[in-house]
């Protein structure tokens, strides 16, 4: 199976750049309600994803900061405390499902490194289910 089958594209998610502020991250992850949202460059790249313990983090090294003053942070200052592989969109199964286990959600590249999307843990997660409802004849509750 290949695994574009399981692609959110990068037209359909949200997602920052390293320069975007703390501020436009928080809320931005607050108005979709995400907990993690992938850093791109201006070339396109996957950098890193940030996430909401990423966030509280920072927040949590600065006791002092306001609100209005996290303009003044940017993403890429962050430390991020997980990393998140990508996959490229010509690997296999296998792979995908492998960096899912411990990922939200797997940042997919083309053959120039250029993100194209996401593959979601819950959208594997739902399809294997379906499969499992299908091969033994199982209806869903």
């Amino acid at each position: 199976m290949n695994i574009a089958f399981f692609l959110t594209p990068k037209t359909d998610i949200i997602f920052e750049k390293p320069n975007s502020t703390m501020r436009q991250a928080l809320e931005r992850m607050e108005y979709h309600r995400y907990t993690a949202i992938p850093v791109i460059d201006d070339d396109g790249k996957y950098v890193d994803t940030v996430t909401e313990g990423d966030l509280l983090w920072k927040l949590k090294s600065l006791p002092q900061i306001s609100l209005n003053e996290t303009e003044n942070i940017y993403l890429k200052d962050i430390p991020k405390h997980m990393v998140n592989k990508t996959v490229s969109i010509n690997s296999d199964i296998e792979d995908l499902i492998d960096l899912a286990t411990s990922q939200n959600f797997v940042p997919v590249v083309d053959d120039k490194e250029i993100f194209i999307g996401i593959i979601k843990r819950s959208d594997i997660i739902n399809y294997c289910y379906n499969q499992y409802v299908k091969k033994d004849g199982k209806q869903k509750a």
